[in-house]
C-alpha cells in the first residue's frame, strides 16, 4: 500500500504546475510536523539535473529534483535543460522553501569556427559543441534575450519535425505524429530527441501486439533487441536513437556552421542574461578535446568562465585507465586557469545516478573542487538574481584583481550563505564592497 508520503512524491511530477505545488506545500507540512525528517546537507552535488521540461528518464519535475536534493542530502543542486529555462523559477523556489543551494540553467549546441575541422563534444560532429550557460537569475528575458531564447526553442522543434519526417519513412508503418504522439510527453512543448525515441517504441507496441512482432519489426529495421528490452527498455530507446537520429542514421542530417549558434554568441547571450557562460566538457579522447588547453582560451576569449564535466561517465570504480587519467588532468587545468569546476550526472537517459558516487575511491580526492565549484555558482546566482553582483558582473570586474580572488570570495559566500537569508543580498549594490558581503554572514 503507498503511503501518503509516497503518494506526495508522486504527485509532485504531474504536469499540473498547482498539483506540484500543492504536493510540496504537503511534503514541507509533514516535514515541519517532524513527520519526515530531512538530513544535514553533505558534500555530494549535482549541478546538471535534467527536468522533465525537456527529459528526465523518470519523469522528474523541478520541485521532485529539489525535494529529493534536499532529501538525500546534496550540498547543492542544479536544472539544466536543453534550450529553456523552463524549470527555472520552480526549481529555484521549491529549493528556497526546502533550504536547498541551488542553481539553474541552460544547455544547447553552439557552433566553434576555431574549431570547425574537430570533433570537440558532439560525437562525429565537427566543429559542434554543448555548451551551458549556468547561474541564470530570471528566466524573464526582454528584447534580444529574449528573441535568441525563443530562437533556440523554435530551433530545436525544426529539427525534430525534419528528425520525424524522415525516420517516420524509415520506421513505415510505425509512423508518429508530432503534435499527438510527442508534444503530449512534455509539459510545456518542448520534446528533445529521447522524447522522439519513446514515442516511437510506444507507437511500435500499438501495432505489433506479440512480442514475437515487435522484436522482428525492430531487427528488421536495423535496431537489434533483447527480449527484456522491450518494450521500451533503456537498451531499445538507446539503439533506436543510436541507429535513426545520431550520425549515419535515417534521420540524421549533417550539420553545418549555420545549424548552431555561435559559441561566441550564445555567451553574450549568457552573460547579458546573467548567468555565466561554461564550457562542456566530454572525456578528452576526441580530436578537439585533446587541444583541451587551446579550446578553454577559445571559450574564454568569448566570455567562458567555468567548465561543466559529467563525472559518472569518466571513471570506472576499480580501474585506472585513460578516462581516469583524462578526469584528473582536466580538473589540474581547470584549476590551473582558476575555471570553477562544475559537475552533475544528467539523469536524461534511464539507468543514470541520482548523484554520482563521491565517496568512491576514483571521485573522493575531486571533491573539494567539486564543491567549491558549487559554492562560487550558488553564490553568484543568488548575488546576481537579488542585487546585479554576481560572477561575471561589472561590480565583480571592478573589485577583485583576479580569477582566483574572485573564486575565493564567492566560494566562501556559497558556504557561508543560507537559503533562507537569501532576500539579505538584496541590500547590497555597487557601492557594496566584498568585506561587508561577507561580514553579514559571518555574524
Amino acid at each position: 500500500m503507498t503511503s501518503l508520503t509516497e503518494q506526495l512524491e508522486l504527485r509532485l511530477d504531474n504536469f499540473d504546475y498547482a498539483e506540484r505545488k500543492c504536493a510540496l506545500d504537503g511534503l514541507l507540512n509533514k516535514v515541519h510536523a517532524g513527520e519526515i525528517s530531512l538530513p544535514q546537507s553533505g558534500t555530494n552535488v549535482n549541478l546538471h539535473f535534467h527536468t522533465f521540461f525537456s527529459y528526465n528518464s523518470n519523469g522528474y519535475s523541478p520541485a521532485k529534483i529539489a525535494w529529493l536534493a534536499r532529501k538525500n542530502g546534496l550540498a547543492a543542486a542544479g536544472v539544466v535543460d536543453f534550450d529553456v529555462l523552463d524549470a527555472l523559477d520552480e526549481f529555484l523556489y521549491a529549493a528556497k522553501l526546502l533550504n536547498l543551494k541551488a542553481c539553474a540553467g541552460l544547455e544547447t549546441r553552439v557552433f566553434v569556427p576555431e574549431f570547425s575541422d574537430k570533433v570537440i563534444n558532439s560525437p562525429g560532429e565537427p566543429g559542434i559543441a554543448y555548451h551551458v550557460g549556468i547561474g541564470f537569475p530570471s528566466a524573464d528575458m526582454k528584447g534580444r534575450q529574449k528573441e535568441f531564447l525563443l530562437h533556440l526553442r523554435r530551433t530545436a522543434q525544426q529539427r525534430n519535425r525534419g528528425l520525424i519526417d524522415r525516420i517516420n519513412k524509415h520506421l513505415k508503418p510505425v509512423e508518429i505524429d508530432y503534435e499527438k504522439d510527442v508534444l503530449v510527453l512534455t509539459p510545456s512543448g518542448n520534446p528533445t530527441e529521447r522524447h522522439i525515441c519513446l514515442a516511437y517504441a510506444r507507437r511500435a507496441r500499438e501495432i505489433f501486439n506479440t512480442q514475437d512482432a515487435l522484436m522482428n519489426f525492430w531487427n528488421k529495421s536495423g535496431i537489434r533487441v533483447e527480449p527484456s528490452d522491450l518494450p521500451e527498455g533503456k537498451n531499445l530507446l538507446n539503439t533506436i536513437r543510436a541507429k535513426t537520429i545520431k550520425r549515419g542514421g535515417a534521420g540524421y542530417v549533417t550539420p553545418d556552421k549555420n545549424s548552431f549558434p555561435l559559441m561566441a554568441e550564445t555567451n553574450r547571450f549568457f552573460l547579458k542574461a546573467g548567468a555565466i557562460p561554461t564550457a562542456a566538457w566530454l572525456d578528452g579522447t576526441s580530436e578537439g578535446e585533446k587541444e583541451i588547453e587551446k579550446l578553454l582560451e577559445t571559450a574564454i576569449s568569448s566570455g567562458a568562465a567555468a567548465i561543466n564535466i559529467i563525472p559518472d561517465r569518466n571513471y570506472t570504480q576499480g580501474v585506472k585507465d585513460e578516462k581516469l587519467a583524462n578526469l584528473y588532468s582536466i580538473v589540474e587545468l581547470a584549476e590551473k586557469m582558476n575555471l570553477p569546476v562544475l559537475v552533475g550526472t544528467e539523469m536524461n537517459s534511464p539507468g543514470q545516478k541520482f548523484v554520482d558516487s563521491f565517496e568512491c575511491r576514483e571521485l573522493s580526492p575531486l571533491v573539494p573542487v567539486f564543491l567549491k565549484g558549487a559554492h562560487i555558482v550558488y553564490a553568484h546566482s543568488v548575488l546576481q538574481k537579488q542585487c546585479g553582483l554576481g560572477y561575471t558582473s561589472t561590480w565583480a570586474k571592478e573589485n577583485f584583481k583576479d580569477a582566483a580572488r574572485k573564486n575565493k570570495f564567492f566560494e566562501k559566500l556559497g558556504h557561508l550563505l543560507e537559503p533562507q537569508r537569501e532576500d539579505v543580498c538584496a541590500d547590497f549594490n555597487d557601492e557594496t564592497v566584498p568585506h561587508q558581503i561577507l561580514d553579514k554572514f559571518e555574524k
